[in-house]
């Protein structure tokens, strides 16, 4: 029985997505490399939020709990900016792409209970995250990125036939499911 590529194509676009793709299983390299470009802070949120290193659990971890899944999609958020520094454009796209992702983590969960999704950036479920005073207040709801669990983006959706770079003035943000 194959995968219903299109409809979850369908469904990604219905959601808010720009774009779609079947995940190459066989893309996801767990690379300690990526993993430790966390601790370098960039986005503020390494050690303070459940679903960042080093709460959310080794590469290990994530590579075993991956695993378990034989099929995923690519979803992404594509904008196009007035010129490189379009910030404003970047966190309109960011938080619509969040607002995308959880929406169809519900959606799929109906059908798929054991999804693992993996979205784009620090999960941005709360305005602040309770880590580490108290536990997660939504964790149907909460995420890892694709880089906590150690995945160069870039390289699972070329591996994957999906474009990650949509040319000048453009910024995509990735993130994926999987599902069983």
């Amino acid at each position: 029985m194959g995968y219903p590529v299109e409809k979850l194509k369908a469904l990604a676009l219905a959601e808010g997505f720009d774009a779609a793709g079947e995940l190459n299983i066989q893309a996801l390299v767990f690379m300690p490399e990526v993993r430790e470009m966390c601790s370098a802070d960039k986005c503020g949120a390494y050690g303070k939020n459940w679903r960042c290193p080093p709460a959310c659990g080794s590469i290990e971890e994530a590579a075993k709990r991956a695993a378990n899944y034989s099929f995923g999609m690519l979803v992404q958020t594509i904008a196009h900016m007035e010129d490189e520094f379009d910030y404003e454009t970047i966190e309109k796209a960011q938080k619509a792409h969040a607002e995308s992702f959880i929406r169809m983590m519900r959606t799929l969960k109906a059908e798929y209970p054991d999804i693992l999704g993996m979205g784009a950036g620090t999960c941005r479920r709360c305005k602040q995250c309770t880590y580490p005073d108290a536990p997660c207040r939504f964790p149907e709801d909460s995420y890892s990125s694709m880089e906590a669990y150690g995945l160069w983006v870039s390289k699972v959706c070329e591996l994957s036939g999906v474009p990650y770079n949509y040319g000048p003035c453009t910024v995509a943000f990735t993130s994926c499911y999987l599902l069983k």
